[in-house]
């Protein structure tokens, strides 16, 4: 399945890139941050499914809903429309306008694949997670990182999730140790982002939060034993065993 990603959150799009890598089905063929770019791009590109947001800039995704059902397409592509709204109202907008499927955030990125694969039209048998990605090659470190916490269940859309992805490879890159979070990592990371070493650090903290209450918790004590039992992990704990994880896969 060839995919158009409509977003303007970039580190988002990233991690999704990122992810449909892992699977030989599906290839992201595109991103666009607003609604005219993702308007032009249908256009030259025609994929087989667009992942749209209802936030962007210039153009929103009702807007880019409404030029869709104008335009005289050779191929018209399905579209799932993501959002953080969720109501009765703006559901039955969408759907009047042509939305195939309507996603809220927080969303986990196995449902995302599930549903991706519910309306896939490629014939064949779909092989799913790493044995896809394994025919060809061996995933990357940053392609392992992704997988680990898609694992956790950590939120794609959180921002720190792309700080938490961003640590891991720090780590394995230079070697973080003892204080080495709050005197080099956190700082790093916050000069990226153009936030703070405190927004680093609640971000990922947030983003471990999420994944302790409404992802996968069991995987995460496991990912932290002996050290976690009942208890959420520390952000340097669980960066530290991110790290061992992506070595042995």
């Amino acid at each position: 399945m060839r995919i158009l990603i409509a977003d303007n959150n970039v580190e988002l799009c990233q991690v999704l890139q990122q992810f449909f890598a892992l699977h030989d089905d599906l290839e992201v063929v595109g991103v666009a941050h607003d609604g005219e770019q993702a308007l032009r791009e249908i256009q030259r590109l025609e994929p087989d499914l667009v992942l749209l947001d209802i936030t962007m800039p210039y153009l929103d995704g009702i807007g880019v809903l409404e030029a869709l059902k104008a335009m005289s397409l050779r191929k018209e592509p399905k579209v799932f429309v993501i959002t953080a709204f969720g109501s009765d109202h703006l559901l039955s907008r969408l759907l009047a306008l042509g939305a195939d499927y309507f996603l809220v955030k927080p969303f986990r990125l196995e449902i995302l694949l599930e549903r991706l694969r519910q309306f896939s039209s490629a014939p064949g048998k779909m092989i799913v997670g790493q044995e896809a990605a394994a025919e060809d090659g061996p995933l990357s470190m940053d392609q392992k990182v992704v997988q680990i916490l898609h694992k956790m269940g950590v939120p794609p859309h959180f921002k720190g999730f792309a700080y938490l992805r961003d640590a891991v490879l720090m780590y394995l890159e230079e070697g973080y140790y003892a204080g080495g979070l709050t005197k080099e990592m956190y700082p790093a990371l916050a000069e990226k982002y153009n936030t703070t070493m405190s927004g680093v650090e609640a971000g990922i903290r947030n983003a471990l939060a999420a994944a302790w209450k409404n992802g996968n918790a069991e995987f995460i004590k496991e990912l932290c034993e002996p050290y976690c039992d009942d208890r959420m992990p520390t952000n340097s704990l669980i960066i530290a065993r991110i790290v061992e994880g992506s070595l042995s896969l």
